[in-house]
């Protein structure tokens, strides 16, 4: 099989795959009845997941990183300005790598 064949037919797998996730998501919980608690746990899943993503990547890269990552959440918490919070978050790691060498 091609390369070209490999690729598109991956990339058609994968987009079936994800369809299929989200179709099966929407139809438990049609079926479901939403109460507090799950309401609850439905919005933490997406703070869950970013963090998952992010804190690996953050702690492993350096120093400097982890500051400013730190950082970022901290002026997200206190100002709920995720601008300004992004804009902490470089000139930290900006700051700490200039400073660091």
């Amino acid at each position: 099989m091609s390369p070209l064949a490999t690729s598109l037919l991956t990339i058609c797998g994968m987009a079936l795959v994800t369809y299929l996730t989200r179709a099966a998501g929407l139809a438990v919980m049609s079926r479901l009845s939403v109460t507090g608690r799950l309401e609850r746990f439905m919005k933490a899943i997406p703070a869950a997941i970013l963090a998952s993503i992010i804190a690996p990547t953050a702690l492993a890269a350096g120093p400097a990183e982890a500051a400013a990552t730190l950082a970022t959440a901290a002026v997200a918490w206190k100002t709920g300005n995720l601008p300004l919070a992004m804009g902490a978050g470089v000139a930290v790691v900006l700051a700490l790598r200039l400073a660091l060498g």
